[in-house]
């Protein structure tokens, strides 16, 4: 009894430091469990045969032996034949859930021009890291750790925390890092060193830069998060501006294969609270529990294996695929979304929609919007100023106009924004530029009417309608196109501009005539109209004398 005790106990011991080590799973459906038993018994066993006295191994050495070997063979067969598609093709389709087909415009609402990112997480990483260096001293001890995009009080912001460089650094440091960066996703002049909340320092103690205790994951494991797989970790601020770190929990729903959110973990960063959740009870300010690379993977399995697995090898009949990349988008409901467009097997080009996944709920919505994508639109805004050599970001959906439209920044090689492009999606060759995004949605707007009734101009939020009394009006030609020049009496602080293919009403309009105008939202001082309309002629309509001739031949 007494070697049994020392046998199992030093293999207990041998285990346990194993784990503290390697933070193996502690579930059924995660083959480090099995792994942990291997050892156990291996180590047992060897300890048997170390403490027999007789020349022969004893049969409790044998055992475990045994156990180990079988255990051995489960972990390279099991796994396969639980968890392959051949065999599960379904359930890997199944595990994104029912996925609903709905409208664009139903449900994507339209968004202002001030809300629209520019600032994409490389970027984000180089002004958070030009602001780091303004103080040498910090810079010198800590550098970013990776940038994630969140909604902070209804703005989005990258926000990345200061780690620790090495473990020199850690050692010198145990009372944590300085703080997190925080820059805004739709003004690049937006760059925040966060230090101090309601005047106490802000420190990052518990990070995945860290080590021993104060290591993120070992720190999880420790405070009994062992039957749940962790990834993620994500750096997300509250509504008070105090850091967490967020974990996404999963397990397999296939054997060993599947892996599928269930709930989240919450650490503060400094005192190192710990806190476990389901996907219902998570905190509101907590925007992703579903990782990106499950999303993914399950939808690509949704596409795949629509008609077994077979199918998906051979004929292709009717298989669909994400495209390349995916992004997080934020609805006009402050929810979160991963994208991703949709396209057939073997598409290049051009896809049959796109996909919105919640972020918490994993609730999936199928848009069928025939288009272009991501890449094809990058490659049209790049096309349109070669000459510059200038880089397209990997673009952003929005509803822009009532249509849905990719919105990608380009930037110089040294990684600075010069350029905004507007690009729709079911026409790729329909796009705006400009050096700001006022300007690129004035040339989109022109570029979606020169389409006519192809495409509807509607639901537009990113104008501002005014009317008022002509007070002064004046003509200029420029490059053999007449220009026309006004005020009104409501508003004297703003030139308006436009040209008679506007509408014909603009030069019969004289001062003291009632109009009705719109112009971009955000614009001051001279400014493009949009829409105008003479109140004070009426209803007047343009006819074509040779057509009113030829109807009257006829």
């Amino acid at each position: 009894m007494k070697k049994f005790i020392k046998t199992y106990g030093i293999a207990f011991i041998v285990v346990a430091i194993y784990s503290f080590v390697k933070l193996p799973v502690l579930s059924l459906d995660f083959i480090s469990c099995v792994s942990v038993l291997i050892i156990f018994f291996g180590v047992a066993g060897i300890l048997d045969m170390m403490l027999d006295r007789g020349e022969r191994t004893s049969k409790t050495a044998k055992y475990n032996f045994s156990i180990a070997i079988i255990l051995i063979a489960y972990s390279i067969a099991v796994p396969f034949l639980a968890s392959t598609p051949v065999f599960h093709a379904k359930t890997y389709k199944n595990l994104l859930g029912t996925v609903k087909e709905s409208e664009f415009s139903k449900d994507v609402s339209p968004v202002s021009v001030n809300d629209i990112r520019l600032v994409d997480e490389d970027m984000a990483m180089k002004l958070g890291d030009k602001k780091l260096g303004e103080d040498p001293a910090l810079g010198s001890v800590s550098k970013l750790g990776k940038f994630h995009i969140q909604s902070v009080k209804g703005e989005l912001y990258w926000v990345a925390p200061l780690v620790h460089r090495d473990i020199i650094k850690w050692v010198t440091s145990l009372d944590g890092t300085k703080g997190y960066v925080m820059v805004s996703a739709s003004n690049p002049q937006d760059v925040r060193l966060v230090q101090k909340i309601d005047n106490k320092p802000v420190k990052i103690v518990y990070q995945p830069e860290a080590y021993l205790l104060q290591d993120l994951h070992r720190h999880m494991y420790i405070k009994g998060i062992v039957n749940a797989g962790m990834t993620d970790f994500t750096l997300e601020i509250n509504d008070e501006g105090r850091p967490y770190w967020v974990t996404s929990l999963y397990e397999h729903k296939i054997g060993y294969g599947g892996a599928n959110a269930v709930g989240v973990a919450t650490v503060d960063a400094e005192t190192g609270e710990t806190k476990r959740y389901t996907t219902k009870e998570a905190p509101k300010w907590i925007d992703r529990i579903q990782p990106q690379e499950f999303v993914t993977s399950q939808i690509n399995d949704w596409g795949l294996y629509v008609k077994g697995f077979l199918n998906s090898v051979i004929s292709e009949e009717g298989v669909l695929v994400p495209t390349e990349g995916t992004s997080l988008v934020y609805g006009n409901d402050n929810k979160a979304y991963w994208y991703t467009g949709i396209t057939s097997s073997g598409g290049d080009e051009s896809t049959i929609g796109f996909m919105l996944v919640d972020t918490r709920t994993k609730e999936a919505k199928l848009y069928k919007q025939p288009g272009a994508t991501e890449t094809a639109a990058m490659r049209s805004a790049e096309g349109k100023v070669q000459e510059k050599n200038y880089e397209a970001t990997f673009p952003v959906m929005y509803n822009m106009l009532g249509t849905p439209t990719y919105v990608s920044s380009l930037k110089d090689k040294a990684g600075l924004v010069k350029m905004v492009a507007f690009i729709s999606v079911e026409d790729f060759s329909v796009l705006g530029l400009g050096e700001s995004k006022e300007e690129a949605l004035r040339n989109y707007r022109e570029a979606l009417a020169s389409k006519g009734n192809t495409i509807k101009i509607d639901n537009d939020v990113t104008s501002e309608h005014i009317e008022g009394t002509i007070s002064r009006i004046s003509a200029d030609v420029k490059s053999g196109n007449t220009f026309y020049y006004m005020t009104i009496n409501e508003n004297q602080n703003i030139i308006f501009n436009a040209t008679s293919k506007l509408s014909i009403k603009i030069p019969l309009t004289s001062v003291g005539d009632k109009v009705k105008i719109s112009y971009q939202k955000g614009e001051k001082g001279f400014v493009d109209i949009i829409e105008f309309d003479n109140l004070t002629l009426g209803n007047v309509k343009a006819v074509n004398v040779d057509e009113k001739i030829e109807e009257k031949l006829k």
